[in-house]
């Protein structure tokens, strides 16, 4: 079998006859007059209409004085019919290739192909070339689905190659984008106004995460890459708008796992003059309507081996108190609970303790080992006020939130509370905060006075919510890698590029 450099090396080969001829294998301009589902779709429509398609070579047959070329566009696939007496010669100055040329083309090679919409006599829909010009040229082979392009670390290294011959994955790509538009379609036709806020703050907040740094040299001073979306879009509610909602990219400077990536886009919704109850009904809404137009059903099977149903739109999702839940399995009391007692009990069913670790962390830790067996939908609630420093707490119950975490498949799909709108309570979370990241909590929350100020001008009550595509990978059934389409990798080049670009120091 031909080794990649041989392969690459007869493609070279081929690219420098092209140009010899003087036929541009690269050219800017391009006719398309129809995608190839059209024409497959609506063959009654089109046969024998003069059409001009364009796609990657994935076939080429060639029999004597004709061939058979199948090419691949976004659509579908298509079968181009040559015949050597009807397809028009080498026209160098507009890249068009004759029949003469055909063995410099391979699989892989982007073409564009005019001729007659026509069924062959294996009654197979095809166009009848008579023009056929290359628009690029491929230098390397891509592999076919039969050769099994299966290595998950070249699949994450080459997504591009891994979403040519996998079909499974090309759809999933799409289906993620179409995850987040359902998204901003259902909040826009709820009344909310989509606002993008920054990306890079001079105090981050609105989660426990370790932050990004960076610098700007314009202002010489450090930067963080959000964590959340958070902050700014309350600021807004204090700046007059009622229901804002923002769509993007943030940043957790943390370990990769199956359900967490440090890249990730996520969405989060702010609406004056709602509290969680109203919020909880929303998040029901709007988690259906997504599942139902994304994937046309309520129903899955979790990557994890669990099962779900979003349920009837006249259903609500059951509520788990997180105290009792807590008390349940440990045996202990959450507000009442020493270090000691927690460092115990994570110790016994044996989940690491950390240097760093404080009472709310260990306590955080022991709840996850619950929810991992949880497949939902359910909403978390019952949240002590210590754990979530951004929430308003429950009327005659100040130890607890008005928050609510959406359980699915094990983990946390989607978070909301009723926003605390008190500056000096906030100020004094922030404090506590700040106090736990002094001692060497690097997830703690940064003390934001900026935006302490922001609350003394008033911000209406309300409820936020906020879901990253992990909802998305859950209702996938896939891990966070496989869910987004180029995962940060460490860098690594591989032997063969190196050898190919010797004369570069790639390392």
């Amino acid at each position: 079998m031909a080794t990649l450099q041989e392969l690459r090396g007869e493609r070279l080969r081929k690219l420098k006859e092209l140009q010899k001829l003087s036929v541009n294998p690269y050219p800017a301009h391009v006719v398309r007059t129809h995608k190839v589902s059209e024409i497959i779709d609506q063959f009654d429509q089109h046969e024998g209409q003069k059409v001009s398609v364009v796609g990657r070579i994935t076939n080429i047959r060639k029999f004597g004085q004709i061939a058979f070329v199948v090419i691949k566009d976004a659509s579908g696939s298509l079968q181009l019919f040559l015949n050597a007496e009807t397809v028009q010669p080498l026209n160098a100055t507009n890249s068009q290739v004759g029949f003469e040329q055909l063995p410099l083309l391979d699989s892989g090679d982007f073409v564009e192909a005019t001729g007659n919409v026509i069924k062959t006599k294996t009654d197979e829909i095809s166009v009848d070339v008579v023009n056929l010009r290359i628009v690029a040229k491929s230098l390397r082979p891509m592999p076919t689905p039969y050769d099994g392009f299966t290595n998950k670390e070249e699949r994450l290294r080459r997504r591009y190659v891994d979403t040519n011959v996998n079909e499974a994955v090309y759809k999933r790509y799409l289906r993620r984008s179409h995850f987040w538009q359902t998204t901003r379609d259902f909040l826009l036709r709820e009344g909310f106004v989509e606002i993008n806020i920054p990306v890079l703050e001079l105090t981050t907040g609105g989660a426990d995460a370790t932050p990004f740094v960076t610098h700007m040299d314009a202002l010489n001073q450090d930067f963080y890459l959000r964590i959340s979306h958070e902050l700014p879009l309350k600021r807004l509610l204090v700046g007059g708008y009622e229901k804002v909602f923002d769509i993007g990219p943030r940043f957790r400077n943390e370990n990769y796992s199956d359900e967490h990536l440090p890249e990730h886009v996520a969405m989060e919704w702010y609406w004056a003059y709602a509290d969680w109850e109203m919020g909880m009904e929303l998040t029901e809404r709007l988690v259906r309507s997504v599942a139902d137009k994304t994937f046309g059903r309520r129903q899955f099977k979790l990557a994890n081996g669990q099962e779900i149903d979003l349920g009837d739109d006249k259903d609500h999702w059951p509520r788990i108190s997180f105290v009792e839940i807590i008390r349940e399995h440990y045996g202990l009391n959450v507000f009442s609970a020493t270090l000691e007692e927690v460092q115990a009990q994570l110790q016994k069913y044996g989940v690491e303790v950390e240097r760093h670790d404080n009472r709310a962390r260990g306590i955080d830790k022991l709840w996850k080992k619950i929810r991992a067996t949880l497949a939902g939908p359910a909403f978390l609630i019952d949240i002590p006020t210590f754990l979530q420093p951004l929430a308003k707490t429950q009327p005659g119950r100040p130890e607890l939130t008005e928050q609510f975490n959406l359980l699915l498949g094990g983990t946390e799909a989607c978070k909301a509370y009723s926003e605390l709108n008190d500056p000096i309570d906030q100020l004094n979370r922030f404090k506590v905060q700040q106090a736990l990241r002094d001692a060497g909590d690097n997830e703690a929350q940064m003390l934001d006075i900026d935006y302490v100020e922001a609350l003394e001008y008033a911000m209406p009550p309300a409820c936020g919510f906020g879901y990253s595509e992990r909802l998305f990978w859950i209702l996938e059934g896939v891990t966070a890698r496989e869910g987004v389409p180029f995962p940060q990798l460490r860098r690594e080049i591989d032997e063969v590029t190196k050898e190919i670009y010797a004369e570069l120091d790639l390392g």
